[in-house]
């Protein structure tokens, strides 16, 4: 603060919800009964080449400020950290991305936060720091003055009690026994499905029950899960943390940045939100082709990375997709009774809107036909999701004890394509057996790969230790390569016909 006419100034490269905490600041100050001389203030949020957003600024400005002016001793605030909105009336409100401001304090051996009430719960779960929650600007000052106690929260169990949905169970899904196994392969191993099949015949049923059967998520997935919806302001004092896996299905019509992230400042998108979850795209060829070859990448690698002008962010994006699509543009392709309209050039283009690439990161292809009424109707219900679980979690136990050693690498899907022969070891039978159908379908070497891992997952869920040609032919039914042989042999000959 220095001599001068009264004035407020703000610097350091600021949006405007940050520009408008001068007003907020000086009125919550004013009416928390605290006078301030009449000087001139600067405040200066370093490093000035930063963007900085959002209103989380409010209070450590203002008890900047209050320090600057001697209401507050500098010894008071070292080894803190404050963040929350104020309001004209000296309230501490809510403020997103908490959780990992209260990592990012742990981190840098800071002792204590304070934050927001309504945030407390939110960051009580970065043990072992401590976290005192305030609703009024004048308790923060009072506090610091040692007039009064600000509570701790107390520390809660982030996965304690937590169960699994009882909603959505596949006991409640009559037939697609050969869907059912895929979607358990599929968990077992981390492995990314497409589902071909006519409308209502439950491939959305199928996909929303998959969160079910997944292992239960650890402290450190739970952890990561939840720092991205802390960042979006998601999280709330009722629910201030993601314990189950998330399952998220965008609309057809979304944008890249919806999907993928960004925005003046970056933001998370779905795939990010999907972090140790699930990404459904329903009709998956409706989507825009940009955004499909958009997921290549981030499936590859686990992560994403925005670019703008400004800087650049990178948010997680470890998540299983699962698509569903038409067999044609009609939908009733291979439907007993039904009459197809579809010309096997609209079939063709259909289906191309789906690049191959994408199609190789996409390690199960399963078809999922049209129920039978004698099916629809059947008094016997499907397995429960807790049995299947039960095969899950043995099945991934095997593969976290086998890949105990590779740093970031926790699913079959997962294994690096370079170690993938030493860790998927084939039988002789299982040898001779994939040799043959690479040089029939003439397979590239990404779908080589994924035909192995897809074995190591099949064998782990049968407790056997060397892949058997069983596994391998199981593996190569997955990738639909029979049906797209079909497509293109018939495409082929009705060209030749016309």
């Amino acid at each position: 603060m220095a001599v001068g006419l009264p004035y407020f100034d703000l610097v350091g490269l600021v949006e405007t919800s940050v520009r408008e905490s001068r007003v907020r600041v000086q009125a919550a100050i004013r009416n928390s009964g605290i006078a301030l001389p009449q000087k001139r203030i600067t405040v200066s949020l370093a490093p000035a080449n930063l963007r900085k957003e959002g209103s989380g600024f409010d209070l450590p400005i203002a008890l900047g400020i209050l320090t600057a002016a001697g209401v507050l001793s500098p010894e008071a605030l070292k080894g803190r950290m404050f963040v929350g909105e104020l309001s004209l009336t000296g309230g501490v409100r809510s403020v997103p991305g908490v959780l990992p401001l209260a990592v990012l304090a742990r981190a840098q051996g800071l002792s204590e936060v304070v934050v927001p009430r309504g945030n407390a719960r939110e960051a009580a779960v970065v043990r072992p720091l401590g976290i005192r929650a305030a609703s009024e600007l004048i308790e923060v000052v009072e506090w610091l003055q040692g007039k009064l106690e600000l509570p701790v929260q107390t520390p809660i169990d982030a996965l304690g009690g937590q169960l699994y949905r009882t909603g959505a169970d596949f006991s409640d899904v009559m037939g697609q026994e050969q869907a059912k196994r895929a979607l358990e392969v599929a968990a077992a191993g981390s492995h990314n499905v497409l589902m071909v099949g006519p409308p209502g015949s439950g491939k959305t049923m199928l996909a929303r029950r998959l969160p079910g059967i997944l292992p239960q998520m650890t402290f450190e997935e739970a952890l990561q899960t939840t720092l991205v919806y802390s960042v979006l302001g998601q999280l709330s004092d009722r629910s201030p943390w993601v314990a189950e896996r998330p399952f998220r299905s965008p609309h057809h019509s979304a944008s890249d940045a919806g999907i993928i992230g960004g925005g003046p400042l970056p933001r998370p998108g779905e795939i990010s939100m999907a972090h140790n979850g699930v990404l459904f795209l329903d009709e998956m060829p409706e989507f825009h082709r940009s955004v499909l070859e958009c997921l290549r990448q981030p499936l590859e690698d686990r992560r994403v990375t925005v670019a703008r002008a400004h800087g650049s962010c990178t948010f997680p994006a470890s998540f299983m997709l699962v698509a569903a699509m038409n067999p044609c543009p009609c939908g009733r392709r291979g439907v007993p009774a039904a009459v197809c309209v579809c010309s096997w050039q609209q079939i063709e283009r259909y289906q191309a809107r789906i690049s191959q690439p994408l199609l190789d990161r996409l390690d199960i292809h399963v078809e999922v036909p049209q129920l039978k009424f004698q099916t629809l109707t059947g008094a016997v219900p499907g397995e429960a999701s807790a049995t299947i679980r039960t095969r899950v979690d043995l099945a991934r136990e095997q593969q976290q004890h086998r890949l105990k050693k590779l740093d970031g690498v926790f699913s079959n899907a997962q294994i690096p394509a370079q170690l993938t022969r030493s860790i998927c070891a084939l039988d002789e039978a299982a040898e001779v057996l994939l040799g043959v159908a690479m040089e029939r379908w003439k397979l590239s070497a990404r779908v080589y790969h994924r035909v192995l891992r897809i074995s190591r997952t099949l064998a782990d869920l049968a407790g056997r230790e060397r892949i058997g040609a069983d596994e391998v032919a199981e593996a190569l039914q997955y990738r639909g390569l029979e049906r797209s042989t079909e497509v293109g042999q018939k495409g082929s000959t009705h060209e030749q016909a016309s």
